[in-house]
């Protein structure tokens, strides 16, 4: 029996769909977003698409886009940022507390538990990344390469180190510039790093004193494209 998943209940029933910087999530009809999922400002979810149990989609200033067909399973983190957008195409699977910021896959591609992409980094079409394996910024995998479990892939194109080998993962890491990518901060006479990245980001975060819950009938899109 086909059922016509579109007709059944209003799109994201019972989840948080937030406001913020006054855009709202857009979700395509005949996709499926869980109670206890959060989706806040600029997000669109594509057709047939799933957002499970207590999953995260955060327009920080930047775009969150899900392509067509994509699972973004329970507890996964995505947040778009003005410099780094997320955009997700067709066919992806983003595992449960896996974390992606700021980056772009570009599709029929795989993020498993617990791996983590960071700004700047981008995954080509049928790419792999294992769990708990780590992209780093401004990083490229290239089209059906796989980032093994639990090891590190950093430049463009990605140099895949595995975790022992911290002394090479620190060499790569360094020209990449993970304070200046991520939060637009640099080194400062007499000043701690980490204070300055805290402050930053803690004056970005709090516009979202301003975020209300966003109306429903605004949520749900037409779908897209043959059903």
């Amino acid at each position: 029996m086909t059922i016509r998943e579109d007709y059944l209940h209003p799109v994201g029933r019972g989840a948080v769909l937030i406001e913020h910087q006054h855009r709202h999530p857009r979700v395509d009809k005949s996709a499926y977003v869980a109670p206890t999922a959060v989706l806040c400002g600029d997000v669109t979810v594509g057709p047939h698409s799933r957002v499970l149990f207590g999953a995260v989609l955060t327009a920080e200033g930047g775009p969150v886009r899900i392509g067509a067909h994509c699972v973004i399973m329970e507890h996964a983190v995505l947040r778009g940022s003005q410099r780094h957008p997320v955009r997700l195409g067709d066919n992806v699977t983003v595992g449960p507390h896996a974390h992606l910021s700021g980056c772009v896959i570009d599709g029929d591609a795989r993020v498993a538990t617990g791996a983590m992409l960071y700004n700047g980094a981008r995954l080509g079409a049928g790419a792999i990344v294992e769990f708990g394996a780590a992209v780093y910024v401004n990083t490229v995998v290239p089209p059906g390469v796989v980032v093994p479990m639990g090891w590190f892939a950093g430049g463009a194109p990605a140099e895949l180190i595995p975790p022992g080998d911290w002394e090479r993962i620190a060499t790569v890491m360094e020209p990449l510039d993970y304070p200046g990518t991520v939060f637009g901060v640099t080194e400062a006479p007499g000043e701690s790093l980490t204070s300055r990245i805290a402050r930053r980001y803690a004056r970005g975060l709090a516009l979202h004193r301003y975020d209300q819950i966003a109306v429903t009938d605004e949520i749900s899109q037409p779908r897209s494209g043959p059903g």
